[in-house]
């Protein structure tokens, strides 16, 4: 993966997660905590990327997990947040039921987190 790309995943990532935290303030829990899972996938990719020069790509989300663990302290501090985003996907995307508030918070400072480790790496890979 290269340097653009990294870069171009942590931005995805960032601007998920400003989109998720939006979309909290306005009482949009779903729509909030189904970007924030994205900002994390997009941070997730953009650490391995980084770390690896290499992301996930398969349909199994949790395979990016594994990944995460080999890219070093960025990757298990993204993968902290990323574990717990994750087993929301369904529910977000998918399922009818509402998402609390207190649901949707967590998430959306999940997101910001991995967000922000994806920008740090970012800012510093050529």
């Amino acid at each position: 993966m290269s340097a653009a790309q990294v870069r171009a995943y942590a931005a995805n990532a960032q601007e998920f997660a400003e989109a998720a935290a939006s979309d909290l303030e306005a009482g949009r829990n779903i729509a909030a905590t189904s970007l924030a899972i994205h900002a994390g996938i997009n941070s997730a990719d953009a650490v391995c990327g980084a770390r690896l020069g290499k992301r996930a790509a398969g349909e199994e989300h949790d395979q990016v997990l594994a990944l995460l663990r080999q890219a070093g302290p960025d990757g298990a501090e993204v993968e902290r947040d990323l574990r717990r985003l994750l087993p929301l996907k369904t529910k977000a995307e998918y399922e009818p039921d509402d998402i609390g508030p207190s649901v949707a918070t967590k998430a959306v400072e999940r997101a910001q987190r991995c967000a922000a480790v994806a920008w740090r790496i970012a800012s510093t890979t050529r």
